[in-house]
């Protein structure tokens, strides 16, 4: 396949860099201040060296690289919500002209997922997103292996940072701020932690997973129940682990909504993944309790989901 990659941070380098050991070829790369395409295949090496040389990949329009020559086009700029712009119209323009687009990009599937269906609809191009619940985790291409209609919920922990935090503060009896300012030094929570730690990056990916299940009723972020991890004291995870318990930011997806908060769970139990790894458990009508557990972010991990989505095209 020839892909056009959208976005050239973390996971946009990942797929530029690992395409072509999945036997894909990337004819253009574009972010939001240029583009590099050729038809008849970019050198990765090139594309990711102009980027930190020059802050762009190449001296192109941006826009030429979504009319270009390319069989599937990878969205992989920012999340945004609301509008989910510029992802929506970047995915929109490549089935406009009938190509298959994947996305690592939740703001599309989670904000506007009706209209992508649509869009969809009206296209010889298909739409995957596997990259954008949980990283490499599987969780979306299972769901639909075993079918929507025989899975009734799927929940989890979906987000590193937050569960980073609460690792901490239980195994070191320290508190919320401290870690936070401790995960930041280690890189594991941006500047600006709110998307992680108010439950907003796991709601996301709970709706797109509800929409998943829930094919003919929309959900978006605005129908998602959240609670954040902020205002949980040190204290709250003492008393727990004297209970044998401990609190971790769960997600929960069903037909009938999206809930996100800190729950208390067993200390050695199935959900209580530690540092940065997430989980996310599937429950099924004929097949019981699945529980799929891996890295939920980084570049090479979700590049993985990405190209796999890709694979599925073929």
């Amino acid at each position: 396949m020839r892909l056009a990659v959208v976005g050239a941070g973390a996971v946009g380098r990942s797929v530029v860099e690992l395409a072509g050991e999945y036997g894909h070829e990337v004819t253009a790369v574009a972010d939001s201040s240029g583009a590099a395409i050729d038809p008849d295949g970019l050198d990765p090496d090139s594309v990711i060296e102009a980027k930190d040389r020059d802050g762009t990949v190449g001296p192109d329009d941006p826009e030429d690289a979504l009319a270009s020559a390319y069989d599937v086009l990878v969205e992989a700029t920012p999340t945004t919500l609301g509008d989910a712009e510029p992802g929506f119209s970047h995915v929109r323009s490549a089935l406009e002209r009938d190509r298959h687009a994947v996305l690592a990009n939740k703001g599309p599937v989670a904000e506007r997922h009706g209209e992508l269906r649509e869009a969809e609809r009206r296209s010889a191009g298909e739409i995957r997103f596997e990259a954008t619940v949980g990283g490499a985790i599987p969780a979306v291409s299972t769901i639909e292996d075993f079918g929507p209609e025989h899975v009734t919920a799927a929940r989890g922990v979906l987000n590193g940072t937050a569960n980073f935090i609460l690792t901490r503060m239980a195994a070191e009896g320290l508190g919320y701020e401290h870690v936070l300012s401790e995960a930041q030094d280690l890189g594991v929570a941006e500047a600006d932690p709110s998307f992680d730690v108010q439950g907003t990056d796991a709601a996301l990916k709970c709706v797109i997973v509800a929409n998943v299940l829930s094919e003919g009723r929309e959900f978006t972020l605005a129908d998602a129940d959240v609670e954040g991890i902020e205002e949980i004291p040190g204290s709250a995870l003492e008393l727990a682990a004297e209970d044998g318990r401990t609190v971790r930011l769960i997600g929960e997806a069903t037909r009938e909504g999206v809930r996100v908060g800190p729950r208390l769970i067993p200390e050695h139990g199935t959900l209580a993944v530690t540092g940065t790894r997430n989980i996310v458990q599937i429950e099924t009508t004929h097949a019981g309790r699945l529980n799929l557990s891996g890295r939920g972010a980084g570049g090479p991990e979700t590049a993985t989901a990405v190209l796999s989505d890709v694979g599925r095209l073929d």
